[in-house]
């Protein structure tokens, strides 16, 4: 297993990371030239380059991508924390992604959530309502724990996104702030903070 001691700046070794798995997933970790493949919408060379199929990656979910790519070009360590394709067993069918936004205690969140990294995903709307995002969010503080030591996760969530708002309870997330985000409006901030 990877080192524990909370290092934000050393990156585990690839088979700690590349690949996460949970029960009913794996959480492949996408390189910049299976990014930039998404971004541009050359999506069987992405799924090529990353080892899974990501063929059904929506249009309108790309812009990820492209943005991952830019954070990606001024932080190179940030990979292990970038875009995943969410991958269900055994033939990693795509059924989303999952990200963290920055490395752990980023600037933004020094103040609300000192030595927290934020989360977020996406699920395809055909396999919405089966609990694949709470798994994979589960999955990946499990390792981010594991991992770096982080025991603070931070989501922002619309409060009409009421899929997400009872995902993020069930987590045991609270409402610690809130912001006007530039494209989705107003988000609670909610924050978790875990023994183990």
């Amino acid at each position: 297993m990877a080192s524990t001691d909370g290092s934000p700046g050393t990156a585990p070794q690839p088979s700690d990371w590349i690949r996460v798995a949970t029960s009913r997933l794996v959480l492949v970790a996408l390189p910049a030239a299976a990014l930039r493949a998404v971004a541009e919408g050359r999506l069987d060379a992405a799924g090529q380059i990353a080892g899974c199929d990501l063929r059904p990656f929506p249009e309108e979910e790309r812009a990820i991508a492209e943005i991952r790519c830019r954070d990606l070009e001024r932080d190179p360590e940030y990979l292990p924390w970038s875009l995943r394709a969410i991958c269900l067993k055994p033939d990693l069918r795509l059924v989303g992604h999952f990200n963290f936004h920055t490395r752990p205690d980023p600037d933004y969140l020094r103040d609300l959530a000192p030595g927290a990294v934020e989360l977020g995903y996406y699920i395809l709307p055909a396999f919405r309502r089966r609990g694949l995002a709470e798994e994979a969010a589960r999955g990946m503080m499990d390792w981010a724990a594991a991992a770096f030591g982080v025991r603070r996760f931070v989501v922002s969530v619309g409060p009409a996104n009421a899929a997400s708002v009872a995902m993020a309870a069930k987590l045991g997330f609270a409402r610690i702030g809130g912001h006007v985000d530039d494209e989705d409006g107003y988000e609670d901030i909610l924050a978790l903070t875990r023994n183990t």
